[in-house]
């Protein structure tokens, strides 16, 4: 999953992206207000960290003119203001969740993956097709209840499809949510994963658990 953090305490943004990273999310940075709303414009995200107090553009400018420009990733402020004034608007400008400074990184984390998880439609921790399930807590896919043996990257993709059951994926898609910006999009890295996930879910042949769909990308059956 990819997400913008925008922080203009390089401290607290140093370590809000070493801990995103450390935990797989895919992580962009900005500094200020500008540029926050500029990467909110250019580049999908499934999610965005934003302070209210940042230069140039505010937090609350930030989420507005991203809203009325059609960007629909949850947003997650972060405020050091504890009125409740404060907490209201930036909800009213469009953000999805609030979080007080200081905050634990448990409590950052488990929202995070909370508002993942809704605006993917799944309310519940636990996503399953047939016997294969993601559990977004535990940060595993299991079949039969059984966990699977998953390379870090192997995880995100079957996370990034079974988040998105009613898309067709493509690998482009796939390679800018699971990589750093930087990473070579032309790269056959995303196939090798798929092939890999199919045989580890489904050794035998029988569940068919990613449908491709040619030149176009992948999907989850969701008729497992």
């Amino acid at each position: 999953m990819r997400i913008l953090i925008a922080e203009d305490d390089s401290r607290l943004l140093t370590q809000l992206d070493t801990l995103l990273q450390q935990n797989g999310y895919s992580v962009d940075i900005a500094d200020n207000g500008e540029h926050a709303l500029y990467q909110l414009n250019e580049f999908p995200y499934d999610l965005a960290i934003i302070d209210i107090g940042l230069p140039k553009l505010d937090g609350f400018d930030v989420i507005r003119k991203a809203r009325q420009a059609d960007v629909s990733c949850p947003v997650l402020i972060l405020t050091a203001r504890d009125r409740w004034q404060e907490k209201v608007e930036g909800l009213d400008a469009g953000a999805d969740d609030y979080l007080t400074k200081p905050f634990h990184n448990e409590e950052l984390l488990a929202r995070t993956k909370a508002l993942i998880r809704r605006a993917s439609g799944q309310a519940n921790p636990v996503v399953q097709f047939g016997p294969v399930a993601l559990d977004t807590v535990a940060e595993e896919i299991r079949v039969d209840d059984a966990p699977l043996d998953l390379t870090a990257y192997e995880y995100k993709v079957m996370e990034y499809l079974m988040l998105n059951p009613q898309k067709v994926v493509s690998k482009t898609e796939l390679t800018e949510h699971i990589y750093d910006q930087d990473f070579d999009l032309d790269s056959n890295v995303i196939e090798v994963f798929i092939g890999r996930l199919r045989k580890k879910i489904d050794p035998s042949g029988v569940l068919k658990p990613i449908d491709t769909l040619r030149g176009r990308g992948y999907r989850i059956n969701r008729n497992l």
